[in-house]
């Protein structure tokens, strides 16, 4: 018979009067934990527990920050959860001070000699994926277009053994939209820069119907990538349907002998464009995965690589931190630009950044967004803040840039795809099959329970860092040199699967 686990529980910061239980499966009323508090409740794991009485309209503290207000007094041993809880307004915007510009920025030690496999591209970028991507213009082409790819990958894709998959950007745009309005650029400049994409090789191939209001040359305009080719269906001369499928996997053709040409070669980890995000997060997404990932992202802005964080209802909460570690007060007004005209997005649609939390957040030991901005804020790592990605525009690197993107797991995937994005970290707590066909996705567990029960989606778990087996920095190198190998060509397990989400655009233009 096994020994019941101790109980245990995590303080975040040594102001905190709450701390989250660490055990699987949560601890019992009348629990004794190693300070002498004795649990009045059961509370679930990576839930909060009062570690001192707390009166009504007390600050309850999680990271040494306010993340509510007691509604009513809460003793301590008590399980504190959200319908406890006063969240507090959020940070005004408007008198945020600016870092000062002729402040000295930390001096960071250059991490040289790592590389990866990876291929070349004309214009300076670098792929960690040798992919076909079939650009379209609009949603009319959908299904022409999905039976065109699955025919190339069951007919083609075999005599190209160098070419890695055929990806189909099919998206929701293109006709129907009021493509001239004042937020139409987003959706527009959004699929243009994944068609130009490190992993797609500097080529793109359009398909497209001939009616729409998103005409091929508006979406790629001459001298927007380097080698573009067309299959307009309208304009099709070939009669019937077959013959146009034969027409687009003729075209495909020469596309796929020009990438079967590609070889991977040892490049410098400065090429790495890496994407981080979290999706289905619980209180261990900022204990364990989140952690990990900011050193990480420490690391590889030292090695010279580019890395986005995103999701700007996540770290709404955050933003003083955000605009202290700007590298220029005009990166800071740029974020504080951000947040504003999301606020305003927002507002337009009759919700506030309080909408973000989720059944499962909650479920998870989330009480609110503030608690877990500040879980998710800290992917970002302690580096400073180079800049600001607009949604739908190119990351020029390197170094650490905030992409500003909803924090829907798939608009966000898309816009990172958008930026430059080459691999992709994702971290998880409740748990999800998420993926991307055009970018390899790196799945993070923040618990060992999870990482252990879906073991064949999950490519690294943080848990032991909740147990104390390992340190945030060891879990930070084990992912560093996994980006690598991955970046290299090592499939992940939604690769393995081929699981995929769809490519979700952020349009908050009209549609007429």
């Amino acid at each position: 018979m096994s020994t019941p686990a101790l109980p245990h529980v995590i303080r975040m910061h040594a102001s905190d009067n709450v701390a989250i239980v660490g055990n699987s499966g949560g601890l019992r009323a009348g629990t004794v934990l190693d300070s002498g508090l004795v649990l009045r409740d059961q509370v679930p794991q990576a839930h909060k527990v009062a570690l001192v009485d707390l009166s009504a309209g007390q600050p309850v503290l999680r990271y040494g920050v306010e993340i509510g207000r007691a509604k009513a007094a809460i003793a301590a041993g008590s399980w504190v959860h959200e319908r406890l809880l006063e969240m507090p307004a959020a940070r005004a915007l408007h008198d945020l001070p600016l870092p000062d510009a002729a402040r000295a920025l930390p001096v960071l030690e250059p991490l040289q000699g790592y590389t990866f496999e990876g291929y070349r591209n004309a214009d300076g970028s670098v792929a960690t994926r040798n992919l076909l991507a079939i650009t379209t213009t609009v949603q009319c082409v959908a299904g022409v277009l999905e039976v065109a790819v699955q025919r190339i990958r069951e007919e083609l894709l075999a005599q190209y053994p160098n070419v890695d998959g055929v990806v189909g950007l099919e998206h929701s745009y293109g006709c129907g939209v009021a493509i001239d309005a004042p937020d139409a650029p987003i959706p527009i400049r959004t699929l243009r820069h994944i068609s130009q994409n490190p992993n797609f090789g500097g080529e793109a191939m359009v398909l497209s119907l001939g009616c729409e209001k998103l005409q091929p040359e508006r979406l790629l305009p001459e001298g927007s990538i380097a080698v573009i080719s067309q299959v307009r269906l309208q304009d099709s001369e070939h009669v019937g349907f077959m013959a146009m499928i034969d027409h687009i996997l003729a075209t495909a053709k020469t596309h796929l002998e020009r990438l079967n040409q590609r070889r991977r070669e040892t490049v410098p980890a400065s090429a790495l464009v890496v994407g981080v995000q979290c999706g289905g997060s619980d209180a261990f997404s900022g204990v364990t995965a989140n952690p990990a990932v900011g050193y990480c992202t420490d690391l590889l802005v030292r090695a010279g690589a580019t890395v986005l964080f995103s999701e700007t209802t996540e770290v709404r909460d955050a933003i003083e931190q955000m605009t202290a570690r700007a590298a220029t007060p005009e990166v800071a007004q740029r974020m504080i630009d951000e947040m504003a005209w999301y606020d305003a997005y927002l507002a337009r649609g009759g919700v506030d950044r309080s909408a973000n939390t989720t059944p499962g957040n909650k479920a998870g030991g989330l009480s609110n967004i503030v608690e877990k901005a500040m879980g998710s804020i800290i992917k970002s790592g302690t580096v400073p803040i180079n800049g600001v990605v607009s949604p739908g525009d190119k990351a020029q690197g390197p170094g650490l840039f905030y992409a500003a993107t909803p924090a829907s797991d798939f608009i966000c995937g898309t816009l990172q795809l958008a930026a430059g994005m080459n691999v992709h970290v994702f971290t998880t707590g409740r748990g999800t099959p998420y993926g991307l066909e055009a970018c390899p996705v790196i799945k993070v567990a923040t618990r060992t329970e999870l990482a252990q029960r879906w073991h064949d989606l999950m490519d690294l778990n943080a848990g032991p860092i909740a147990d104390g087996t390992a340190s945030v920095a060891d879990v930070g190198w084990q992912l560093f040199h996994l980006l690598l190998a991955t970046a290299s060509g090592r499939k992940t397990w939604a690769e393995h699967w081929k699981l995929h989400n769809s490519l979700v655009l952020f349009n908050p233009a009209p549609i007429t």
